[in-house]
């Protein structure tokens, strides 16, 4: 660490939050991830496949629909970040999942492409303020971020279960009902259930900045101070490259796996099954890092932990047939990426600066939200290029290896 990040460090308040409001606030975020990631995310690429069936719409134009998305995410993630910072993480993912219900019930009635690409922007957009980040955001906020490692943690291991619970929940109303009534279950889970916990539980007058009216003028102060050094640091650049590479094969893989899967010959019933192993993957691999990795610091942990991607999509690539080796390399998959989703929360905090955190968060995320907005349609476009999901396997590969690479450069010089 260096002697500014240092300085810094020595700033925070030493306050001991309250253990049963923070976990109160931890279970609310998490149980809202759950539905947040399962209605929002998880459930594209099992939808898109029923409209394709049914409406007859390319692949590409589906994908197109979540690319415009995902770009408006990303331009909305640094705001979404500072406003967190500033307080208002309550009414914002509160408002956001109520509006996401209710794109998500129009989403339900679509019948022309063009209504379709304007929900589906609305539905993307939504994502910066409803998923992961914002959230990280308020634990931050609430207990500052030298106390927030376990929160992090423990956020990521609810939101693990999302596609678990989601992907076959999304199956079996497809199956028995159709897409379109399938939507509407999705549109009362996030627009009542999200907006519910997230209006009900956090509560940003309890956070630290209230509890220490110093600490709220300092970080005032300091946050302009933070974000102009961490952008005269090479690893902020290296980290920005390394998580950018990470979304686009995340993305890439999660929106594509289920025909990717089909394509290699497994039946319906063995790609669910597959898919729903990363959940518990994910749950097992931060479950191990919380109980050994304790002291082991988040920059040892990702460099260990992205050798494992370029392994386990080199080994999708060969395109095996075997359902045991694919779910083996789904469940490496899961734990890699379980441990990995905690890693990209605290590395701010660690390697660049505790100041700041929503908004530096959310500059690193920008072009991370872009990944994810073009690496589905990229992949799509690969696939309708060679009609096969050979290459566009190995070029999720690529990513990973320039994952692997970026991240353990980061690694170095944030040591130096």
């Amino acid at each position: 660490m260096s002697t500014s990040q240092a300085n810094v460090s020595a700033d925070i308040p030493k306050v001991s939050a309250n253990p049963d409001r923070a976990l109160v606030l931890i279970t609310a975020l998490g149980i809202g991830q759950i539905c947040g990631w399962g209605s929002l995310y998880y459930s594209f690429p099992l939808i898109a496949e029923a409209m394709m069936a049914e409406l007859g719409w390319s692949r590409t134009n589906l994908y197109g629909a979540a690319t415009a998305g995902l770009v408006l995410a990303g331009f909305l993630a640094y705001p979404v970040g500072v406003a967190v910072d500033k307080g208002y993480g309550r009414r914002l993912m509160a408002g956001a999942s109520l509006l996401a219900g209710l794109l998500i019930f129009m989403w339900s009635q679509v019948s022309s492409l063009l209504g379709f690409y304007l929900i589906i922007a609305g539905v993307g957009a939504l994502q910066a303020a409803t998923l992961y980040e914002p959230a990280f955001a308020v634990i931050v906020r609430r207990v500052g971020p030298a106390r927030a490692r376990s929160g992090i943690t423990a956020i990521t291991l609810w939101g693990g279960f999302a596609s678990t619970v989601f992907i076959p929940l999304v199956q079996f109303l497809l199956d028995h009902w159709g897409w379109r009534d399938a939507l509407l279950v999705l549109a009362l889970i996030n627009g009542v259930l999200c907006a519910a916990l997230y209006y009900g539980f956090i509560r940003p007058e309890k956070d630290i900045v209230h509890v220490i009216p110093s600490h709220h003028e300092c970080q005032q102060q300091t946050d302009q101070q933070a974000i102009r050094a961490s952008f005269r640091q090479p690893v902020f650049w290296l980290l920005m490259l390394a998580l950018t590479a990470y979304a686009g094969a995340f993305t890439a893989f999660t929106f594509h796996m289920y025909p990717l899967f089909l394509e290699g010959g497994l039946s319906t019933q063995n790609v669910v099954w597959v898919i729903a192993t990363i959940g518990p993957a994910q749950v097992a691999g931060r479950i191990l890092i919380s109980m050994f990795g304790a002291g082991m610091s988040m920059r040892r942990i990702g460099t260990l932990v992205v050798v494992i991607f370029p392994l386990v999509f080199i080994v999708l690539a060969l395109q095996p047939s075997s359902f045991w080796i694919v779910a083996a390399a789904c469940i490496a998959y899961g734990a890699s990426n379980g441990i990995f989703t905690i890693v990209r929360g605290l590395v701010v905090p660690e390697m660049l600066s505790t100041r700041a955190y929503g908004a530096l968060n959310g500059i690193l995320t920008f072009p991370s939200t872009l990944a994810k907005a073009f690496a589905p349609l990229v992949a799509a476009w690969i696939w309708s290029s060679t009609m096969s999901y050979g290459a566009v396997s190995w070029a999720i590969a690529i990513c990973a290896i320039l994952l692997a690479i970026s991240f353990w450069l980061a690694a170095w010089v944030s040591r130096r």
